[in-house]
């Protein structure tokens, strides 16, 4: 096992405009695969950037030990590079070619040093992650969104790091590639730290780093086993709690009681003192002792009741906030056996070129039944869900559709109208519910108070998902067949719970592309279709 570690110590960092994003985070993360999680903003990409030394700390320090290599979100990369260039190996390439054809310059000797078997190396590292038929003078403009990450993850590889940073590597990767990258970083022996909202690739991490503004708390377990972990700290923070808050309710009852009590002893005092007869000075001593002794009684439970706050507002700092989207869908119940929407011989042309093979392909919906379209890059997925849609005729073949509204959420999660309101949107697409109801989904939808009042363009990636998913599930009439795409891209681990609990109570059809097999395993899809080389074909669920 390598011994290269990531070392954090006292780090602070905040932008220009002095928003902090960390505050003395100190950590070491050593050898073996680490997946890095916390909800969007919390600074995971920042903290990436400060480890490669794209970024400089406010104090403390962070540094990596041995050559490292490092994969942002988004690649700083232009259409006009070879995929020579991309991967840094032409210089090499170049050189080798010279020296084969008789020039033996010490300048090439100096670029080639000890990579000899660069094209070998190169080319290994391209077919084990797909890229078989990629040449290396291939322009990057003819390259899909999902061949240009594995490309870039390539080009790290063949540093040969011993510390690999990767933020969110599985984006735009079809469920083949994501399976080939799964298998190179299951033989990493490196220093491995990830970023990522794809819970099978957290699976395969040695332990999850949970991640705030004042602390990394390591899990040495997979994803699946850290979120066991963290349901059985909620349910103990939860009884905690509850133990405290009963605690606050006793000692604040035994407080108000040993004032009465005191009250009562001071009453009987006074008058059994001007009964007694007593001189002054000894009624005015016996007086003050009452109130002496009463007042530390109550001072003992004055401790008490601050010590039992203490408590409580200990345990419930320990308690997450962790919202689920908690509704109830019944107008959007269909019938069993429906046919809501039937699709034969389609067929999309692209110019002079056809889409799908053959004839086209055929599609039938029924009933509320949840099915999963997958398949690779480029495919035609999202051309078949506008095809499904409406909005997108066919160039060929039939399509009919049911009376019953289709609800169809693309990748952009359009709202209406992005200068209004959240509440604003749903009203305009829910005007015959009452006020009040509105007010009630919403928040249920967890637009509470102001929340709810924000303009739409100001909304975070997950709160524009619940936004959209509000005014198409809750609008009226509810949507029959609901349709999505790509609907967890960009989504933090907490907003995809939220949508995995909003589609839990949808009750209609649902068809969904994605990439992300957990996600559509929650969701409890029920039927598999995969659209590849242009073919539609029934498929199973895929392997876990």
């Amino acid at each position: 096992m390598s011994d290269a570690s990531v070392i954090c110590s006292n780090l602070s960092f905040s932008w220009p405009d002095e928003t902090p994003v960390f505050r003395n985070l100190s950590f070491t993360v050593g050898a073996g695969r680490t997946g890095l999680v916390a909800p969007n903003g919390s600074g995971k990409s920042t903290l990436l950037r400060l480890i490669a030394g794209e970024l400089r700390p406010t104090t403390g320090s962070v540094s990596a030990s041995g050559v490292l290599g490092y994969l942002p979100q988004s690649l700083p990369l232009t259409g006009d590079l070879t995929v020579a260039e991309v991967l840094g190996v032409a210089a090499v390439i170049e050189a080798l070619d010279a020296v084969e054809s008789g020039d033996v310059s010490e300048e090439h000797f100096t670029t080639i040093g000890d990579d000899w078997d660069i094209e070998e190396r190169t080319r290994a590292q391209l077919d084990r992650l797909g890229l078989t038929d990629l040449t290396l003078d291939r322009s990057l403009s003819t390259l899909s969104g999902g061949q240009v990450v594995s490309l870039g993850l390539v080009a790290q590889l063949l540093k040969r790091p011993e510390v690999l940073l990767l933020d969110e590597p599985t984006n735009n990767l079809d469920l083949d590639a994501r399976h080939r990258l799964y298998d190179v970083l299951e033989d990493w022996n490196g220093c491995l730290l990830l970023v990522s909202h794809n819970r099978a690739l957290l699976d395969r991490m040695e332990q999850i780093a949970e991640l705030d503004r004042a602390e990394l708390r390591l899990y040495g377990v997979g994803f699946t086993a850290y979120e066991d972990a963290v349901r059985a700290e909620q349910e103990a923070a939860e009884k905690d709690l509850r133990n405290a808050e009963q605690e606050l309710k006793r000692e604040k009852r035994e407080l108000q009681q040993a004032r009465e009590r005191a009250e009562r002893r001071a009453n009987n005092a006074a008058r059994n003192l001007k009964n007694a007869g007593l001189p002054r000075i000894v009624t005015g001593n016996r007086k003050r002792g009452a109130q002496e002794s009463a007042g530390r009684a109550g001072h003992t439970h004055s401790s008490r009741v601050g010590e039992a706050k203490a408590r409580l507002e200990e345990a419930g700092r320990a308690l997450r906030d962790e919202q689920r989207i908690t509704v109830d869908l019944p107008d959007t119940d269909v019938p069993a056996g429906r046919t809501l929407f039937l699709g034969e011989r389609m067929q999309v042309r692209l110019g002079e070129r056809t889409l799908f093979a053959g004839e086209g392909v055929d599609l039938t919906i029924r009933g509320p039944e949840r099915i999963a379209l997958t398949g690779p890059n480029g495919a035609g997925k999202s051309t078949l869900l506008r095809l499904v849609n409406g909005d997108l005729p066919a160039d060929h073949g039939e399509t009919r559709r049911a009376g019953g509204r289709i609800a169809y959420l693309s990748q952009r999660l359009a709202l209406p109208d992005l200068d209004r309101s959240v509440a604003e949107n749903f009203a305009a697409s829910a005007s015959g519910r009452p006020e009040a109801e509105r007010m009630n989904l919403l928040a249920r939808f967890l637009f509470r108070g102001p929340r709810a009042h924000l303009p739409a363009r100001t909304l975070s990636g997950g709160e524009r998902l619940r936004a959209a998913l509000l005014c198409a599930l809750c609008a009226e009439p509810a949507p029959q067949l609901l349709l999505l795409d790509e609907p967890t891209n960009n989504l933090d681990l907490m907003s995809v719970g939220q949508l995995e609990s909003a589609l839990s109570a949808y009750r209609g059809a649902l068809l969904v592309v994605s990439h992300d097999e957990r996600f559509l395993t929650r969701i409890g899809v029920d039927r598999w279709l995969r659209l590849a080389d242009g073919e539609l074909r029934e498929a199973g669920a895929p392997e876990a």
